[in-house]
């Protein structure tokens, strides 16, 4: 959005963005080799054991011959997206200001095809990457 060859300054175009100029002038530095390994070594660890944190994941690089520390291990993760997958606390809690819906199907005698039909989705990381799966039963 903003114009170097435009009469405004660019002080006065951020100005009015409300973007800093050493947010205009900045730019990012590409991933070295050393940390795209670590990010690759840390995403093969992730895939294996899902519920590792940090510290976990530190441990397994240096028995893997990494030295690297926690806050790198941190910054990486944070910056490729992964967190330990844990039961968090209070998850299956109800909103109560949201509505329930009775179950419709309690009484009801499923005796033909197409009477009723049920769906589900899952999401299974891959290797690189992911993929959902659906499932429609009748």
């Amino acid at each position: 959005m903003i114009n170097r060859k435009d009469a405004l300054p660019i002080t006065r175009q951020c100005r009015l963005l409300d973007l800093s100029r050493s947010g205009f002038y900045y730019t990012p530095r590409p991933v070295s080799a050393k940390d795209l390994e670590l990010m690759r070594q840390i995403d093969e660890i992730h895939l294996a054991f899902p519920f590792y944190g940090s510290r976990k994941i530190r441990d397994e690089l240096w028995a893997r011959k990494h030295n690297v520390g926690l806050d790198k291990v941190r910054r990486l993760m944070r910056r490729m997206g992964i967190e330990a997958l844990y039961v968090k606390p209070r998850l299956s809690l109800s909103y109560p200001e949201h509505v329930k819906y009775p179950y419709l199907l309690r009484r009801l005698e499923i005796n033909r095809a197409n009477q009723v039909w049920i769906t589900d989705i899952t999401y299974i990381p891959m290797a690189k990457g992911f993929c959902y799966l659906v499932a429609i039963m009748d």
